[in-house]
C-alpha cells in the first residue's frame, strides 16, 4: 500500500505522531534572512534595492546597469511606479538576504498582500519630507498583522526640506495605532539617502555606503525557524512564465527539504487535493542577484521557484503526499471599482487589433486572474461583455493598457464604484484623501473636492525656507468622488499638488455628485476630419482630434463648456466659390487639440458612453451611435421616470 492510498485512520495516526515530534525538529537558519521592503509610492523602495544590489557586488566591475533595475516592465518604466512585486537576493557576510520589492500604490495592494507571506521581517521606508502617507499605514498594518519584525528607514534625509526627526515621530505614532503586539513598538531606525547608497544610525552622520543598513538587517530581522526533516510544505505566492521552462511557481518552503524529482501534491486552500496530484518537481530554482540559479535541493526557509507544476495557482500549498496539509490562504481586500469590458462594436472594429473575439478576450482575462489576486471577472447577460472589478482606476487601466499593447481590441465603460446593501441600507466605499499643495491653491482644492462630497478631516501648515507655506489637506471622500479627480487637481493647481488615498471601508450612500464635465461634441457623419469642419466645431468647445483623423457617426470629438451634448460635422468641406482660398489659412486658426491619455479618457466617460481601445487608438463614443437612437432612448427614460 502506498502513502497515497492509506486509510484515513492510518493517515491520522501518522499525522499525530508527526505533530508530537515537531518541536524537536525546529532549528534556525542563521545563514538566511527574508526581507520585504514596503512604503508609500515614491518613497524610494526600488531605488534602495538598486543600491543594495550594486553594493553587494552582484554586477561586474564597471558594468552599466542604470537605475530602477527591478522595474523591468515597460509600463513601470514609463510611469515611474512599481506595479508587480519582484524577488531578488544579495549576500552580506556569508548571509543570504532574500529581498522582496513591493508596489507602493494603493491600487496594487493585492501584490503587497500576497508577497508579505514570504518574509520574516520588513523594512518600512518613510520619506523625510512627506512623513507617513496613507499607503504607509496600509502596508505597515498588513505587515504587522502577519507578525513581521519591522525596521524603519527614514529616506531622503539630504533633501532641503527634510525633517527626519519629525518623520520618525509621526511614524512612531503610526505604530501605536496599528501595532498588534507591544514588541512591535520597539524597532531599529536607519537614516538613508537611497539614491546615493548611504545609510547611518544618525541623520547627520551617514556612512559612505549601506553597511549600517546591512548590519541592522542581520541583527533585527529574525532567522527563519524551520523544520528541515519534516514533510515538505510550501506556499505559492506568485507565478511566472518562461518560454522554455513553462509555468514557474514562486513561494516559500515552510518546512522540510525539497529535492528535484520529489513527488508532491497540490492542496487548495480549502484542503482539497487537486486531481492532478502526484506530480514531480522537475526543476528547483533559487534567487541570486537578478538571476535564478538551478539547485538540486532546498531546505526550509528559502524562497524557491518550482518548475513542473503546470496547474498550480497562487495560494496553493505544495505538500508531501503523505501529509497533504494546506497552509492558511492568502487573504486580499475586496475590489471597490468596476468596469464593463466587451467586444468592440464600433464601425472601425477589426481594423487594428489582432485579438478581438469574445473567446480571445475571455481567455486573456482568465490568464490574468491566475496572477492578479485583486481582480475579479464576472460573466454578464451578454456573452460578449465581462464585468471587471479591481482595487481602483489605476489597477484597471494598467490591465487595459497591457492588453492593448499585446494586440487586443475591445471597448470599456465608465468606472463605477461597487456598492453594498447592508441591513437594507445602501452603502458605498469611502477613502481617506490626502492632498499636499501650497497655501496659494487651498481655495482651488476646496472648490474642486467640495462638490465630490469630500469632508475635511485635518489641515496642517508648514513654513518652508523659501518663505512659502506647504499645506496638507486630509479629506474623507466617497470612492466615486475620486474618479477623474487627479487630472482636474493637477489642472486646478497648475501641477502644484499631489494626492494619495487609503481605503477606509463602507459608509451609507451620501447622495448624488455634482456634474464634473461638460457635454460631448459628437460627430454627425463618418469620414475624415478636415480643417474647415474643425474650425467650425471648435467654436462649440475644445477638440480632441486634428485634421486627417478618421471619425464615425456617434464618435466623441471634443467637450462642450456646458452640460449639453452638441452634434458637429467635422468632415464638412468648404463650398467652392469664385474666391480662391487655402486650407492653410484655416489651419492656422485651429487650436491644438487636447490629447487624452488612457486614464483621462476613462475619467471623461459618462454613463451613456464607451471607450474604444485598440493597439493604435483610443476613441471615445456614444453607446448609441445614431442621433435618432439616442433621442428615442431619452424619451423612453423620461417616460420611465414619470411612471415612477
Amino acid at each position: 500500500m502506498t502513502k497515497l492510498t492509506e486509510q484515513p485512520e492510518q493517515r491520522a495516526r501518522r499525522r499525530a505522531f508527526f505533530v508530537q515530534q515537531r518541536e524537536t525538529m525546529r532549528t534556525q537558519r542563521t545563514d538566511l534572512r527574508n526581507l520585504a521592503i514596503i512604503a508609500h509610492v515614491d518613497h524610494g523602495k526600488t531605488t534602495l534595492v538598486d543600491a543594495m544590489l550594486k553594493q553587494s557586488r552582484v554586477f561586474r566591475e564597471h558594468q552599466q546597469v542604470g537605475s530602477l533595475i527591478l522595474d523591468s516592465h515597460e509600463l513601470e518604466r514609463e510611469r515611474g511606479i512599481t506595479i508587480l512585486a519582484k524577488n531578488t537576493a544579495i549576500r552580506y557576510r556569508n548571509v543570504k538576504i532574500n529581498i522582496i520589492d513591493t508596489p507602493g500604490h494603493a491600487d496594487f495592494g493585492s501584490e503587497v498582500e500576497r508577497v508579505l507571506t514570504l518574509a520574516d521581517g520588513c523594512l518600512l521606508l518613510v520619506d523625510a519630507v512627506e512623513g507617513p502617507m496613507p499607503q504607509t499605514r496600509y502596508v505597515l498594518k498588513k505587515a504587522l498583522a502577519l507578525g513581521l519584525r519591522p525596521i524603519v528607514g527614514i529616506n531622503k534625509v539630504d533633501r532641503p526640506r527634510a525633517r527626519p526627526l519629525e518623520a520618525l515621530e509621526a511614524t512612531q505614532d503610526l505604530f501605536l495605532e496599528v501595532a498588534t503586539d507591544a514588541d512591535q513598538l520597539e524597532f531599529p531606525v536607519v537614516y538613508l539617502v537611497a539614491k546615493e547608497g548611504r545609510a547611518g544610525v544618525q541623520p547627520d552622520a551617514l556612512a559612505p555606503d549601506l553597511t549600517p543598513l546591512f548590519e541592522t538587517i542581520l541583527a533585527a530581522i529574525p532567522c527563519p525557524t524551520v523544520e528541515r526533516d519534516a514533510p515538505v510544505q510550501a506556499l505559492i505566492a506568485a507565478l511566472d512564465y518562461d518560454p522554455h521552462l513553462g509555468r514557474i511557481a514562486i513561494g516559500r518552503l515552510m518546512r522540510g527539504t525539497l529535492r528535484t524529482g520529489a513527488p508532491v501534491v497540490r492542496v487548495r486552500s480549502d484542503g482539497a487535493i487537486a486531481p492532478e496530484s502526484g506530480r514531480k518537481v522537475r526543476q528547483l530554482l533559487v534567487f541570486e542577484g537578478l538571476k535564478r540559479v538551478e539547485v538540486t535541493e532546498i531546505a526550509a526557509g528559502e524562497i524557491v521557484a518550482l518548475v513542473g507544476l503546470d496547474d498550480v495557482a497562487i495560494g496553493d500549498t505544495i505538500a508531501d503526499p503523505a501529509f497533504p496539509e494546506p497552509l492558511p490562504a492568502i487573504a486580499v481586500d475586496e475590489p471597490t471599482v468596476r468596469i464593463t469590458l466587451g467586444v468592440n462594436t464600433s464601425p472601425f472594429a477589426g481594423r487594428e487589433g489582432k485579438y478581438q473575439t469574445s473567446r480571445q478576450l475571455r481567455d486573456r482575462l482568465e490568464r490574468e486572474l491566475e496572477t492578479n489576486l485583486g481582480l475579479r471577472v464576472e460573466e454578464t447577460e451578454s456573452p460578449d461583455r465581462f464585468l471587471l472589478s479591481g482595487r481602483g482606476e489605476l489597477h484597471l487601466s494598467i490591465l487595459i493598457e497591457t492588453m492593448r499593447r499585446e494586440g487586443y481590441e475591445f471597448e470599456v465603460s465608465r468606472p463605477e464604484v461597487i456598492v453594498k446593501r447592508v441591513d437594507g441600507q445602501l452603502q458605498e466605499p469611502v477613502e481617506e484623501l490626502v492632498i499636499d499643495t501650497t497655501d496659494e491653491y487651498v481655495g482651488a482644492v476646496a472648490e474642486l473636492v467640495g462638490p465630490r462630497l469630500a469632508r475635511l478631516v485635518n489641515i496642517r501648515h508648514r513654513e518652508t525656507s523659501a518663505g512659502t507655506t506647504d499645506v496638507r489637506l486630509v479629506y474623507r471622500i466617497p470612492t466615486r468622488g475620486l474618479i477623474g479627480l487627479r487630472t482636474q487637481l493637477l489642472t486646478a493647481t497648475r501641477g502644484n499638488a499631489t494626492m494619495s488615498t487609503l481605503f477606509l471601508g463602507y459608509e451609507p450612500w451620501q447622495g448624488p455628485l455634482a456634474a464634473s464635465r461638460g457635454g460631448a461634441l459628437i460627430a454627425t457623419e463618418s469620414g475624415r476630419a478636415v480643417a474647415y469642419g474643425l474650425a467650425s466645431a471648435q467654436e462649440r468647445g475644445q477638440l480632441f482630434i486634428e485634421p486627417g483623423t478618421e471619425v464615425y457617426e456617434g464618435m466623441i470629438v471634443g467637450v462642450a463648456p456646458r452640460a449639453l451634448d452638441i452634434p458637429v460635422n467635422v468632415c464638412r468641406q468648404k463650398k467652392a466659390t469664385n474666391i480662391r482660398s487655402s486650407t492653410a489659412e484655416i489651419a492656422v486658426k485651429l487650436t491644438p487639440p487636447r490629447r487624452l491619455s488612457l486614464e483621462d479618457a476613462l475619467d471623461f466617460l459618462a454613463a451613456d458612453e464607451l471607450l474604444e481601445v485598440t493597439p493604435k487608438s483610443l476613441r471615445l463614443r456614444k453607446r448609441l451611435l445614431s442621433e435618432h437612437e439616442r433621442a428615442r432612448a431619452r424619451k423612453q427614460e423620461a417616460k420611465a421616470a414619470l411612471a415612477l
